[in-house]
């Protein structure tokens, strides 16, 4: 093939070298520009990251988490807290403008606005955020002291999601006998941190197979940060299964390419046209070796989590729909591990998901409603559930205005976007519990972010555009980007921390669970509203649960006419049971919409003086009862 010559660049101008050196790229060879230098560590870069933080370290021990109100952590935040927010907000666009020749300015901008967002519990909690969360530890616990889950127990239950997907499990154990720690409650509240530090390098390996230009990169993963308020990336086998997930998707987007195809065809933001040449394509023998490099980190996803390898399917099947991505050995190998584990160690489970299909299949409405009742009450969380909804449009709709204006980038990213459309026919398919809604926002997160960065970052050495339109865009970039930053970081506080009631507990309470269940005779039945407070499943393989307001609202209101009967209408005979009440789950089923207003004090205080039952420990954090058996 006959080399592209390389036309010499006008440089009269000087407009060449000056939107290069804004770009962060050195103009082509004999231009006769030189490049300006730049210090090492330029004060603009590195000032407002320490300003920042420390600001940060001043607000961290005055953020008022044990006196939290309707509003979560909302209104216990210090205003020097949003006053860093700022000021690495101002520090990461300063760094933006360096981006393509000082890349690591807006990386440690990114690490440290995660930390900033998300550190704050792991700091300051002296108990496990997520109540639900210590269900986790609860079963690395029992693999710990049993060598294996419930033994001689069917695979079945309340646990059965846990336990016929016990990988991540097993790889926590590992973990808690490598570090010397006595549980995984020592490190369970740097979950969200950690998961965040491994997705960075994925999410920029990601958008770099379709992007040279930084500024786009680190814009996307800027605004993944922002978006992901979700909640789902706690110690739990969901977050390990999505970074194994986009693991995949990285690999298989940037390698996987047909011999005699277009190639990789990246939006290439140099203006020098040597730079637009497009890499070879990956040969038949490299994407072989790809798969069988991908294998383990699919298997590992297969024994982690149910849901994600169907996610992982759905994507590669989405990638055949463009003829540059197309690799069905890689397609069969997914859908072949997932069917072999789910007919095999997760069968129970799978068979009966299957069984609920009928139910549930094209029930849109029903699939994408979030929770068991859907109806988020109080202050906090009603707020939490609008922020949730605007943070949602402030992504989707910059997304599609990228779409429809940088058709170019569309063209060389379209099996990206394809990827974060795939999930949206599982609304069609399941509610998985109410929590398919979040579930399909997090796995089409990434594309998004990284279009709705496009819409904000102007697309650089676009020879059509004029000079005067160039100049217009880059005037409306100068005050959109800035001001959606700004609003996503406002966004993300009362989604992320206007439910903070529900999840932070008291260790006074956690003690008063603990104690309880460790006086329960094995055997016993452990009885509670819901399944969200600390320690619910602590001796799990020892004892039965019930948790009998983790329904419909309806059916909860039947249950408070009289408690007291329904309870013992479902306690088997003979059955020794305790009712555990507490505090957290107070929270959590008003907040939630799982109760109506003062429905779980009707329930509390009719349980105390119903002869069915007797009060063997009442304390400001919650009541345990104790069922009276006439067996016994």
């Amino acid at each position: 093939m006959q080399q592209q010559r390389v036309p010499t660049p006008v440089t009269g101008s000087g407009v060449l070298p000056a939107v290069a050196r804004a770009e962060g790229h050195r103009p082509p060879a004999g231009t006769g520009a030189r490049p300006r230098r730049r210090p090492a560590l330029p004060g603009p870069a590195w000032l407002p990251l320490l300003l920042g933080l420390a600001l940060w370290g001043y607000a961290l021990p005055r953020i008022g988490f044990r006196t939290m109100g309707e509003y979560g952590l909302l209104d216990r935040l210090p205003a020097s807290f949003f006053a860093a927010l700022l000021v690495l907000t101002g520090g990461f666009l300063l760094a933006l403008r360096r981006a393509g020749t000082a890349p690591w300015w807006p990386a440690a901008y990114c690490v440290g606005m995660l930390f900033a967002l998300k550190a704050p519990p792991a700091l300051l909690y002296d108990s496990v955020r997520y109540p639900w969360a210590s269900k986790h530890d609860a079963v690395i616990d029992t693999l710990l002291a049993n060598g294996e889950l419930r033994p001689h127990a069917p695979l079945s239950g309340n646990m059965a999601a846990y336990e016929q997907w016990p990988g991540f499990f097993g790889l926590n154990a590992a973990l808690v006998r490598s570090f010397g720690v006595e549980s995984a409650a020592a490190y369970l509240n740097w979950a969200p941190v950690v998961l965040g530090l491994l997705l960075m390098p994925v999410l920029v390996l990601l958008y770099r197979t379709f992007t040279e230009d930084w500024r786009l990169v680190w814009t996307g993963v800027w605004i993944y940060q922002l978006a992901n308020w979700v909640g789902q990336d706690y110690l739990a086998p969901q977050g390990f299964a999505y970074l194994l997930h986009l693991t995949v998707l990285a690999v298989v987007l940037r390698h996987f390419v047909l011999p005699g195809s277009a190639g990789r065809l990246r939006d290439r933001t140099f203006l020098d046209p040597a730079a637009a040449a497009v890499p070879p394509p990956t040969g038949r023998r490299q994407r072989a070796v790809c798969v069988l490099v991908l294998v383990p980190l699919i298997a590992a996803i297969n024994a982690s989590h149910q849901l994600t390898p169907v996610m992982l399917c759905v994507s590669l099947s989405a990638l055949l729909l463009t003829r540059r991505y197309r690799n069905y050995g890689l397609l069969a190998v997914a859908c072949a591990v997932m069917l072999a584990w789910d007919l095999t160690m997760g069968r129970p489970l799978f068979m009966e998901t299957l069984g609920t299909l009928r139910e549930s299949l094209g029930e849109l409405t029903r699939n994408s409603r979030a929770g068991y009742a859907g109806r988020l009450t109080g202050p906090g969380p009603e707020l939490a559930g609008l922020a949730n909804v605007l943070m949602v449009f402030a992504i989707a709709l910059p997304a599609a205005v990228a779409v429809l204006t940088r058709r170019r980038l569309v063209r060389s990213a379209l099996p990206l976007l394809l990827v974060s459309a795939a999930p949206l026919p599982l609304f069609a398919v399941n509610d998985y519990g109410g929590e398919m809604l979040f579930r399909v926002y997090l796995f089409g997160l990434p594309g998004a972010a990284f279009f709705a960065a496009a819409a904000l970052v102007p697309a650089a050495g676009a020879r059509a555009a004029s000079p005067r339109a160039r100049a217009v865009r880059r005037r409306v970039a100068a005050v959109a980007l800035p001001v959606s930053l700004v609003a996503l970081a406002a966004g993300f506080l009362p989604s992320y921390y206007g439910k903070e009631r529900m999840h932070y507990t008291p260790p006074a309470e956690t003690a008063l669970v603990t104690r309880s269940i460790d006086r329960a005779p094995e055997g016993s039945l452990v009885l509670a509203a819901t399944g969200s407070f600390p320690k619910a499943l602590h001796r799990y393989d020892r004892l039965e649960h019930w948790f009998f307001a983790e329904q419909e609202l309806p059916e909860n209101e039947r249950m408070l006419a009289d408690p007291a009967r329904y309870l013992d209408d479902g306690i088997p005979p003979g059955t020794r049971a305790y009712v555990i009440l507490t505090r957290t789950q107070d929270v959590y089923t008003a907040g939630e919409g799982l109760l109506p207003p003062g429905g779980f004090a009707r329930l509390r205080d009719k349980l105390a003086a119903s002869p069915l039952f007797t009060v063997v420990e009442e304390h400001p954090y919650g009541v345990v009862l104790e069922h009276r058996s006439p067996a016994r």
